[in-house]
């Protein structure tokens, strides 16, 4: 591909992720296929919440800030795994990496590739997340934040419905993992002018997109400047395997121009009543006594 056709199929999102992939008739409709596929499904896998989790509590449906990258438009849905019916007024948090396969809040640390911003890879005795032991999630194995940059990061109530609509950016990748998006359901708490309070954090997990979805991507910009090694689905040590209860999204986008946006969309069946704060190693077992260089 030539850098002419680099540069115009190269996505500015911040205001691109408001024009983005669908219109509201699109929307509804993936609402509906999302509340079709709910009606009574296994239980979400628990995943582990990796090294990059902060509990900044930014309650906002645009989580996109000065951040590049193919639009994403990301809908879902809790749901009681007992029952079957929606969760209303749970609270869903996200955050991921951006194109370059860097999370805000560690920046320095890099995508494990050499690539732009450099840093060395977390060293040391790894922190809890400035909330704590009391935040959502809890302690646990974190890489020391880097910055208070605070990008691709939100959280938001479900509606009486239980769903929660994000507008973010495609994923990159880096060093060690597929493409994901992490995230948390936390239940019996409220909003407050302090945020998020009470409750506990009843789902931990990852959301992971199709290999043909990836590959559309690595040939637009800011993408194709990614120079680390891509790990696929059937590479990742974390993918369960298990296909929607695993956490992979149902996608929705123009094959033939990947760059003017995606919907992706998943239902969480989770225990309302569960603490689940993805402390422990992948499939929910103790974690390890020692391990390698975070990369989840």
């Amino acid at each position: 591909m030539t850098e002419k056709l680099r540069r115009q199929r190269a996505v500015a999102v911040a205001s691109a992720a408001d024009r983005s992939a669908a219109g509201t008739g699109t929307l509804d409709s993936v609402k509906a296929a999302a509340s079709a596929s709910s009606a009574c499904m296994s239980l979400t896998t628990e995943q582990i919440e990796g090294p990059y989790y902060i509990d900044y509590e930014l309650f906002r449906k645009n989580v996109v800030e000065d951040r590049t990258g193919i639009p994403l438009l990301l809908v879902l849905r809790a749901v009681d795994s007992a029952t079957c019916k929606p969760i209303r007024n749970s609270a869903v948090e996200i955050w991921h990496c951006d194109a370059s396969g860097i999370y805000s809040g560690y920046t320095q640390i890099g995508n494990g590739g050499g690539g732009t911003p450099p840093g060395p890879p977390p060293s040391g005795t790894p922190t809890a997340p400035p909330g704590g032991p009391g935040g959502p999630g809890g302690g646990g194995g974190h890489a020391t934040s880097t910055d208070d940059l605070t990008w691709l990061r939100g959280i938001q109530m479900t509606d009486h419905q239980g769903f929660v609509t994000f507008r973010t950016v495609f994923p990159g990748w880096y060093t060690g993992r597929a493409v994901h998006i992490h995230t948390k359901v936390h239940t019996g708490g409220s909003r407050t002018s302090d945020g998020y309070t009470g409750g506990r954090t009843c789902h931990t997990g990852q959301f992971y997109f199709s290999e043909d979805a990836v590959k559309a991507t690595e040939d637009t910009a800011p993408y194709s400047a990614n120079t680390v090694s891509r790990v696929t689905l059937d590479e990742d040590s974390i993918y369960p395997r298990t296909g929607a209860q695993g956490g992979l999204l149902e996608l929705v986008y123009d094959k033939r121009h990947i760059e003017r946006g995606v919907i992706g969309y998943l239902t969480m069946a989770v225990d309302p009543s569960a603490t689940n704060d993805g402390q422990g190693a992948p499939g929910g077992a103790p974690a390890p006594t020692t391990s390698p260089t975070p990369s989840a």
